[in-house]
């Protein structure tokens, strides 16, 4: 099968470059898949789970922030806030913050400290349940 171009791009770092078989990535409205020589596109990323075919078979998920994938010429350009492997999170750590979210939740806040809430809390969510499945072998 063919494969394409991949390169994970966290605001800190090059997370991931090589090539990939298939992917799919969290989006705002549903999970998108990309396989080689997609279209041309750019799409949304949000706060998920992106799994990764590397080698026929092998699938490796990485819990992303909020960014977008620009796919051009059979190369993928994923540029995300945060990418993390399964066994990189600290699962104390991030149920701290899930903790500290829910409870900032629940006191009187602005709406814009609101929002930052509820996305402390999704992306506290999100590693939790990344790192329960820990599943990468790169």
């Amino acid at each position: 099968m063919d494969t394409f171009g991949l390169k994970i791009i966290a605001s800190d770092k090059v997370f991931y470059e090589g090539r990939c078989r298939k992917m799919v990535i969290p989006a705002p409205d549903g999970e998108k898949g990309i396989l080689p020589n997609h279209e041309n596109m750019v799409i949304a990323i949000a706060v998920g789970i992106a799994r990764l075919e590397l080698e026929e078979g092998h699938w490796a998920e990485v819990a992303v922030g909020t960014g977008f994938a620009e796919i051009v010429n059979n190369r993928v350009t994923l540029l995300v806030d945060t990418a993390e492997r399964p066994e990189d999170i600290d699962i104390r750590h991030a149920e701290e913050q899930r903790e500290r979210a829910e409870e900032k939740m629940r006191q009187k806040q602005s709406i814009q400290e609101y929002y930052h809430t509820q996305a402390s809390l999704a992306r506290a969510m999100n590693r939790l349940k990344l790192a329960q499945n820990r599943k990468w072998n790169l």
